[in-house]
């Protein structure tokens, strides 16, 4: 059976973390091993029933996360069993951040971790109330330390890397652009986006560190952003390339007149954390805003 939300339906935030290397990216995939397939199986184990699950951002194959976020709406039914009796009640989160633990365990699924759940407003909307999403990507070119502990998240580059001209690439980067030289482009989406942060460092061990925030990414835009950046580090393109190609894409150029995206791999791509104002009004001010303004350039993309 499967539950529609709202009615008396009670909304949780579930904040998780997990290692991408083995899973197919985020969404549900028949016969595929993905992060929500395996979710929502600790769901329906816990709860008997399909619960849907919402997220902030969805990850391609092999991207890690170090703190995603997801909504789910549960039945009083459902809460029932997560209380507890006597001497052991409990909060409903708490019930269950231990039931989701303890089945994520017997499905042996170590690498997705639950770090915690809350009840929350039905405004919160773990996808549109979200203000900004941040990445970070690692480099290990000639001379880094190449790390075996860091190795499942670490990117080889062979040659060195001018992180300085990276660095300064990133930041004719920033702001408001239409990023389609960077972006797969999916039907009736916008690839518009705001880019806030974006820095590049060479950290001790020699590794290149890029720590990008945005209020949304669209596909492929992380790796291929990236890859533009390492394009120039390498000396294939000039630090004012970037720039000019979302020039390009904004004075209407389409994918094709664009030169291939040179996408990096997967691994080295981690989404550390979620943004989200203070309180209900808050979320609902953002969600509708973000559905708004998306609406807004979906019709005139």
């Amino acid at each position: 059976m499967t539950h529609s939300p709202g009615g008396d339906a009670s909304r949780f935030r579930v904040d998780l973390g997990y290692v991408g290397t083995d899973f197919h990216g985020w969404a549900a995939q028949p016969s595929l091993r993905t992060v929500q397939g395996v979710l929502e199986e600790g769901f329906a184990t816990v709860f008997g029933e399909r619960v849907r699950t919402v997220v902030a951002g969805r990850t391609d194959a092999g991207v890690h996360a170090r703190r995603q976020v997801v909504h789910c709406d549960l039945r009083p039914e459902s809460l029932a069993g997560l209380i507890g009796r006597g001497k052991r009640v409990r909060e409903p989160a708490d019930g269950l951040v231990s039931r989701l633990r303890g089945v994520l365990g017997h499905l042996r699924a170590p690498d997705l971790v639950i770090h915690g759940a809350q009840e929350v407003s039905p405004a919160f909307d773990a996808r549109f109330s979200a203000v900004w999403r941040r990445y970070s990507y690692r480099i290990a070119d000639e001379g880094a330390l190449r790390d075996p502990l860091a190795a499942q998240h670490t990117v080889v580059h062979r040659g060195t890397l001018d992180h300085d001209a990276m660095a300064q690439a990133a930041g004719e980067a920033l702001g408001l652009h239409d990023f389609l030289p960077f972006c797969k482009p999916r039907p009736e989406s916008t690839t518009i986006r705001t880019l806030l942060d974006l820095s590049v460092v060479r950290e001790d061990s020699g590794v290149i560190a890029l720590d990008l925030r945005g209020d949304a990414f669209c596909h492929h835009m992380v790796r291929a952003l990236v890859g533009g950046l390492v394009r120039v580090g390498s000396g294939a393109w000039g630090v004012t390339e970037p720039a000019r190609l979302l020039a390009r894409a904004e004075a209407g150029a389409d994918r094709a007149e664009l030169p291939p995206m040179h996408l990096m791999p997967a691994h080295g791509l981690v989404l550390e954390e979620v943004g989200y104002p203070d309180g209900p009004d808050g979320w609902a001010r953002q969600a509708e805003s973000a559905r708004s303004r998306r609406q807004a350039q979906e019709l005139h993309s």
